[in-house]
């Protein structure tokens, strides 16, 4: 049985979308019933919703003189209204209220958008309010947009400090192969030390959702490298978030690490924000990967790739052009420069402002 007390829900396009491609009213209904059960037991649910496009489709037909882009922030932008009056509805049978919070990738370009941003949410669930967050598909295009849901569903479970995500897909869980195949397998836990799930998830995407396995699996790694359970589970099966908490559900679970603190998990999701590159030496490299604690120095600093001011969020490089972490900087690339290969200077990554990939 899991006891936590704040989860993030990710509910998928592929769930709640019917092979048509119409909302499935009967599903979403069933996982408000579930929400507000687990609701009762006191756990803080924050909701993470695809389906405005396909509650878009549901009242309008696009014709073929609009490009895909165009289509999808018509249907959104229609279907958005939609999706949250069907979750207004389904929580006023419980006499909750739900609430809708739409977001960009730039609402996470810095800190301040970003405490902004977890300033409204919490302030919601104090007062009980369920925030159902989705990507806002009518400005968001291109360059601008999640990878998917599971994304921005990870970006949210880091910002509130959530001590579980729980993705719904379609599927139980990660396979040892493709879930049609016999002799696959549910992967039913994973560890930081772990496997290379490449080799087993399918690459192909749902019919309506952008993701696929490959990016739940990645966004799910680096959520539990930041101290949060992550589970995938199969959304589709009745009952399946209250049969999960009690511990009896088949899924996949990613095993937390040690938690991080704030800023790091911040920086954890923040490459797409970054102004500045730096690529450090093999000596830098090791250090900073190593178990001990290190900020960045001048010393082990080869080049200043890309500009960047003091506070801007900068990637740091390996020799390879590998990217080993991410860092908000001390002080601005001119003086990085001048300080470059020089001992005993101040460092221009403090290790409290660090994030290091695994």
């Amino acid at each position: 049985m899991y006891q936590y007390r704040r989860v993030i829900v990710k509910i998928g396009s592929n769930v709640i979308t019917q092979p048509n491609g119409l909302p499935d009213q009967e599903r979403l209904s069933h996982l408000v019933d579930q929400v507000a059960a687990i609701s009762k037991q006191g756990i803080e649910v924050i909701l993470v919703s695809s389906g405005a496009v396909a509650s878009g489709r549901s009242l309008i037909k696009v014709g073929d003189k609009h490009d895909a882009v165009a289509a999808r922030q018509l249907l959104a932008s229609i279907g958005q209204v939609k999706l949250i009056n069907t979750y207004a509805q389904l929580f006023e049978k419980y006499d909750t209220l739900c609430s809708q919070v739409l977001v960009t990738k730039e609402d996470f370009r810095d800190r301040v958008h970003y405490l902004n941003m977890r300033n409204c949410l919490e302030i919601l669930l104090q007062n009980q309010v369920v925030p159902v967050i989705n990507e806002n598909d009518v400005v968001s295009v291109t360059e601008l947009m999640f990878t998917d849901n599971d994304e921005l569903a990870g970006l949210i479970a880091s910002m509130l400090n959530a001590e579980a995500l729980i993705v719904l897909t379609n599927v139980d869980g990660i396979y040892t192969g493709d879930p049609k195949l016999p002799g696959s397998e549910v992967i039913q836990e994973v560890t930081s030390e772990g496997i290379d799930l490449s080799s087993f998830v399918s690459s192909a995407r749902s019919q309506f959702g952008r993701g696929g396995m490959i990016t739940k699996s990645s966004i799910a790694h680096k959520v539990a490298q930041l101290g949060i359970t992550v589970h995938i589970a199969n959304g589709t099966t009745d009952d399946i978030l209250t049969e999960l908490l009690a511990g009896k559900a088949v899924h996949t679970r990613f095993v937390p690490e040690k938690k991080k603190s704030g800023k790091k998990k911040w920086l954890a999701h923040a490459e797409n924000a970054a102004t500045g590159v730096v690529q450090v030496n093999e000596g830098a490299r090791s250090v900073l990967l190593s178990n001990k604690a290190s900020s960045l120095l001048p010393v082990g600093i080869i080049e200043i790739i890309a500009d960047f001011k003091k506070g801007d969020i900068i990637r740091i490089l390996d020799e390879h052009n590998k990217l080993i972490g991410l860092g908000q900087a001390e002080y601005g690339a001119d003086k990085a420069r001048e300080l470059q290969g020089l001992k005993k200077q101040r460092p221009l990554v403090h290790y409290d402002y660090l994030y290091l990939q695994a």
